[in-house]
């Protein structure tokens, strides 16, 4: 496999909705449709002492019970109840979040790195015993692609502009390079999931696309049929893993406190361990804000180069 670690469903150029986006945005939205409707944007008001909790499909797992699981889980550990807030995109959670409408989120590294100054680290997941994730640029299995360069032309499929893996690496790539998406593909949209962002390599509907490494990985075991249409093109260096994230205000409060210890203490409990076996994590834990510093290079390039 090549390497490029010399680090809407909207049309990035602006020129609308697709076909294809069209398709893609459909499956997603159809998991915002499923979920109960306290669980919506609609109702993300939350009565006093409620914590609420921010999800979105762009990243976590589209399984009812699992969701169900990790509601009731956090309710029993916090000893408060737990209402999640699901969001289309990460912009709109981290809006949320932000606002100080969410006690805490489930975000990505790059939202939050966007908003350090405004965000608290509660936890960083551990899969596969570190709390590091890559990007992978995908296409088709059968593709004789070699290397990052020969991509140039493709329709390519991003995940979700506040995504790192399914956004900004490749964005980084783009500007090592001296040049953009436009100008590099013939055109480029996201489907706001790295699930579609496989399927749509996976069925033809992109030539190419820029997905989290842990999704791909986590669907190769659950489904191979879909994977196994699809080869990884380019890994990136590691990264810290997507975050919880908190309103920096709250930092040390009651509140943070008791989702910081249901989240590190997860391992440890029965009911805890399932959540984190149907999510294939190890466990959540404390680690430093340095923890992201790659992304912050990345950013910082894109400032410099693009």
């Amino acid at each position: 496999m090549a390497s490029d670690d010399d680090d809407h469903c909207r049309s990035t150029d602006g020129r609308g909705i697709t076909r294809r986006s069209a398709i893609l945005g459909a499956a997603g939205a159809s998991f915002l449709r499923a979920l109960p409707a306290s669980s919506t944007e609609a109702g993300f008001e939350a009565s006093p002492g409620v914590i609420r909790f921010g999800l979105t499909p762009v990243f976590l797992s589209n399984d009812l019970e699992v969701i169900d699981e990790l509601q009731a889980y956090l309710s029993n550990a916090t000893g408060q109840a737990v209402q999640l807030v699901t969001q289309r995109t990460y912009q709109e959670v981290t809006a949320l979040l932000v606002s100080g409408a969410l006690e805490a989120a489930w975000i990505c590294g790059y939202p939050y790195m966007k908003y350090k100054n405004e965000l608290s680290l509660v936890a960083t997941p551990v899969w596969r015993g570190q709390p590091l994730y890559q990007s992978y640029v995908i296409v088709s299995a059968d593709r004789a692609a070699a290397d990052f360069d020969d991509l140039k032309g493709d329709l390519h499929a991003f995940s979700d502009p506040d995504s790192n893996s399914g956004y900004l690496v490749t964005k980084t790539y783009l500007s090592r390079r001296h040049t953009s998406e436009a100008e590099f593909f013939k055109n480029s949209f996201f489907t706001y999931g790295h699930r579609n962002v496989i399927r749509a390599v996976a069925s033809g509907l992109a030539d190419s696309g820029s997905v989290d490494g842990y999704v791909w990985e986590v669907m190769r075991e659950l489904e191979p049929d879909l994977i196994d249409r699809t080869r990884v093109l380019v890994r990136s260096a590691w990264n810290g893993f997507p975050p919880i994230a908190a309103p920096a205000r709250i930092e040390g409060s009651p509140t943070f406190t008791r989702i910081q210890k249901a989240l590190t203490g997860m391992a440890g409990d029965p009911q805890g361990r399932s959540v984190l076996q149907r999510l294939r994590l190890d466990s959540f834990a404390k680690e430093p804000p340095g923890l992201y510093a790659g992304i912050q290079a990345s950013m910082d390039i894109l400032r410099r180069f693009g």
